[in-house]
């Protein structure tokens, strides 16, 4: 591991207010109170919530309001974007989160899903390349962690084009399987960022 990478920043520099972001066949925007029912149901998929940490099952609409009520302000500095696809529904969702951690105070902690109809068509890979690469212009010393269970071989492959490198193995309950699961922690650093979705102006 870099040295440079474990000495922490003094105090979190925020971005932004969450942005919408365009790419070339997806719009990232912040979540609406009346997404619940499009979260909801991806959500109580137990394919999509199986390799997620904290979604249980069953989850429900009023669980998906519960988290929209925190989140749909505006409030917190944390990016939580909807991820919409034509028609302006919400079909996943890409996350960053301020996570101090060993490698910095200054790290940001990366997250994703996909509404299982849409898997396959590239359009993870594309929503979280024009995430980070908005991110970067914003914070562009900011270091990037993310992960995912060792069985979630697509999201590691996500990762792995977007320049992120495995530094460490641990277990992570799983609300959904309600069991620990074998997971992979991934880190990114803005020289290794790779990008591969252009984002119109």
């Amino acid at each position: 591991m870099n040295a440079a990478l474990l000495q922490a920043t003094p105090s979190v520099v925020l971005p932004a207010p969450c942005p919408v972001i365009t790419s070339e066949r997806l719009m990232l925007r912040p979540h609406r109170l009346e997404d619940a029912t499009a979260i909801a149901d991806s959500l109580s998929d137990f394919k999509v919530a199986r390799m997620l940490a904290r979604i249980r099952q069953p989850y429900h609409r009023q669980d998906a309001l519960d988290w929209l009520v925190s989140h749909a302000s505006g409030a917190l500095p944390d990016w939580m974007l909807a991820i919409t696809a034509g028609d302006d529904r919400h079909i996943g969702l890409v996350s960053l989160e301020s996570r101090p951690t060993r490698f910095g105070s200054n790290t940001w902690r990366l997250g994703y899903w996909l509404n299982r109809n849409h898997w396959d068509r590239g359009y993870m890979t594309e929503a979280v390349a024009a995430t980070l690469e908005q991110f970067f212009r914003y914070l562009p010393d900011a270091t990037i962690s993310s992960g995912a269970f060792a069985d979630n071989l697509a999201s590691l492959n996500i990762q792995k084009k977007l320049g992120f490198r495995i530094v460490d193995a641990n277990q992570v309950f799983s609300l959904a399987r309600n069991r620990m699961v074998p997971h992979v922690e991934t880190l990114l650093v803005p020289e290794d960022f790779r990008p591969t979705a252009a984002i119109r102006p």
